[in-house]
């Protein structure tokens, strides 16, 4: 969900971004071996984030890693230690809901009875890795388990006039108890209670963005879709995504962070942008307003054609070992190996669109540089 553009980010916090995304896929490595680092996302790497951001000494949670594919064959300064693991241990347990979920589903070659099995001793080789690295940390990632659990119950359950706020509410739960714990590893007790706010926010987000950008496609293949089965209409979607961030901005006030800059920038000023980048509306406060409805400038775009079909979970894995061999997942222009949407590598991703020049429409209060500090913002940049 969190995709950032490294124009907005300026060159120090990309190089503290790439280190925790790097420190993620190694902490993975090192714990699980190499088949887990394709569990790596872009969102988990928010809890290395945030725990490194409160923590007293954020050196010391560095290390220099070796040569990389994906970083040019350059060594690096990436992250490591708890928040590292933690992050490992929840896209751990997160993938493997999501192996099982298609397999379910019977997405793909998963329907082929051999490949569903195969499947499914992976998702629970992942579950137990996940839980070893989690109880390393002092994390119980039974809590992850659980809401996997009621999330297919509830699914079930849910029909017209059923609220939308139930059926993502285990996403929230997982996500609060991720959030917080990040206050426990970073010493920090007292920032649990709004980090674990700032983390149902996000789970709600991350369900509701997911709900809209799969709708046309869910419609298509006539898969299940939380705002279809629900009855629940875009305009109130986009009313309880907007709140969601606004909320989120306001539980990061009550944390203290140590050097908050990054998680800053991802959570406050990414997020909106990922909100606009769903709903096909404008990421520029300067355009046409942050949200009009379908036909109006500045409105959600008019559904496109269905999306291709999806590969399954192992030919995607082969496709991306490919991309990852040829660095083209860090430095070039790609079709993802499992959805097949266009995606662009972090050094060249730029989805600034609607700014008309490329980021530099937060230029006149400089609260997107590297500071990130926001004070005596009045630009309407949604700081």
């Amino acid at each position: 969900m969190v995709r950032p553009c490294r124009h907005r980010l300026g060159e120090k916090l990309t190089a503290q971004w790439t280190a925790h995304l790097c420190g993620l896929c190694l902490a993975l490595r090192g714990d699980h071996g190499q088949l887990a680092r394709i569990v790596t996302n872009y969102d988990g790497l928010l809890i290395s984030v945030l725990t490194e951001a409160q923590a007293e000494r954020p050196a010391a949670g560095r290390r220099t890693a070796g040569p990389c594919p994906l970083r040019g064959m350059r060594t690096a300064s990436v992250a490591h230690g708890e928040g590292a693991r933690l992050a490992a241990a929840v896209s751990l347990v997160l993938a493997s809901a999501k192996v099982r979920d298609h397999v379910a589903d019977g997405d793909g070659v998963l329907a082929r009875g051999p490949v569903a099995l195969a499947a499914r001793r992976v998702a629970a080789s992942w579950d137990r890795a996940g839980a070893r690295s989690g109880s390393a940390v002092g994390f119980d990632t039974a809590v992850l388990v659980d809401a996997v659990d009621r999330q297919t119950g509830i699914e079930a359950l849910a029909g017209p006039g059923t609220p939308i706020l139930a059926v993502t509410e285990p996403t929230e739960t997982a996500t609060a108890a991720a959030f917080a714990h990040t206050a426990v590893l970073a010493g920090r007790p007292r920032n649990a209670v709004p980090l674990a706010e700032a983390g149902r926010l996000f789970g709600r987000l991350a369900h509701l963005l997911d709900a809209v950008e799969d709708r046309d496609a869910d419609a298509a293949s006539g898969a299940w879709n939380p705002l279809a089965a629900t009855g629940t209409p875009l305009e109130e979607a986009r009313r309880l995504a907007d709140d969601a961030v606004h909320g989120i901005r306001l539980a990061l006030r009550e944390v203290e962070f140590e050097d908050g800059g990054l998680a800053h920038r991802l959570l406050v000023h990414e997020l909106p942008n990922s909100v606009h980048r769903a709903f096909g509306t404008v990421s520029c406060a300067h355009g046409t307003g942050p949200y009009a409805p379908p036909g109006i400038p500045g409105g959600p775009l008019p559904p496109g054609p269905p999306r291709r079909d999806r590969r399954g979970l192992l030919a995607g894995c082969a496709v991306w070992l490919g991309l990852a061999c040829t660095c083209q997942l860090c430095c070039g222009t790609y079709e993802d190996p499992w959805t097949r949407e266009s995606r662009q590598g972090p050094c060249t991703n730029c989805d600034c669109s609607g700014c008309g020049d490329c980021c530099n429409c937060c230029e006149c209060c400089n609260c997107c540089g590297e500071d990130g500090c926001c004070s005596g913002c009045d630009c309407g940049c949604d700081c």
